[in-house]
C-alpha cells in the first residue's frame, strides 16, 4: 500500500518543477528562491472554515511583510470544478467586502480548470491546473512591482498558452497525474 500523496509537498513540488521550470510566472523563481512563497493546507468540505482560514492568510499577509504570496491548498471537499468556482465566487466577494480590493488578489487553480471561453481538452486550461485545488492569495503592490520590470507582461499569457499547446494535452495531465501520486 502506498502513503498517501501530501498535498503541500506536491504543490511547492508543482510550483518548482512545472510554473518554475517552465517560467509559467515570470515572478514565481524569485520568490521561491527567496522562500517568501508560504504553503497551507486548507480542507474545504468545511467550506464557512475555509473562506475564514482566506481571511487567517489575509491577516498573516497583512502581519509578515516578508512573506510574499500564499497558496492555500484546498485539501478536500471542492474536487468538483463547479463547486470550487461557487466558493471562488464568495470568496472573492468577501475580500472585495473586507476591504482586500486592491491589497491582494486571490488567483484560481484547479485540476480540472476550465477557461469560460476554452474546450476542456484545450491544452491552454493547463496554465491553471494544479495537482489540487488552489486559492493564490498575492499581494497587488509586489504584482505590480514585478510586472513593472517585466519587458512584455501583456504577452504573458499569450506565451503561456502557446506553451501548454506545444506540450500538449497528454503530456500535461501526465505531470499533473505524477504530482498526485
Amino acid at each position: 500500500m502506498t502513503a498517501p500523496i501530501d498535498p503541500l509537498a506536491a504543490t511547492r513540488a508543482w510550483v518548482e518543477t512545472f510554473v518554475v521550470d517552465r517560467d509559467v510566472c515570470p515572478f514565481a523563481g524569485r520568490e521561491v528562491a527567496r522562500d517568501t512563497v508560504r504553503y497551507v493546507a486548507v480542507p474545504a468540505s468545511d467550506r464557512e472554515a475555509a473562506l475564514l482560514t482566506l481571511f487567517d492568510a489575509c491577516r498573516h499577509l497583512d502581519e509578515t511583510p516578508g512573506v510574499e504570496t500564499t497558496l492555500l491548498v484546498l485539501t478536500e471537499g471542492l474536487e468538483d470544478f463547479d463547486d470550487y468556482l461557487d466558493l471562488l465566487a464568495i470568496a472573492e466577494a468577501l475580500l472585495d467586502e473586507q476591504g482586500y480590493e486592491g491589497i491582494y488578489q486571490l488567483a484560481s487553480f484547479h485540476p480540472d480548470y476550465v477557461f469560460a471561453d476554452a474546450e476542456p481538452e484545450d491544452p491552454a486550461n493547463f496554465t491553471n491546473r494544479s495537482p489540487f485545488p488552489m486559492w493564490h492569495l498575492l499581494r497587488e503592490a509586489g504584482l505590480e512591482r514585478g510586472l513593472a520590470h517585466h519587458p512584455d507582461p501583456a504577452g504573458i499569457p499569450e506565451r503561456n498558452i502557446a506553451l501548454m499547446r506545444e506540450l500538449g494535452h497528454e503530456a500535461l495531465s501526465d505531470v499533473l497525474a505524477r504530482l498526485r501520486g
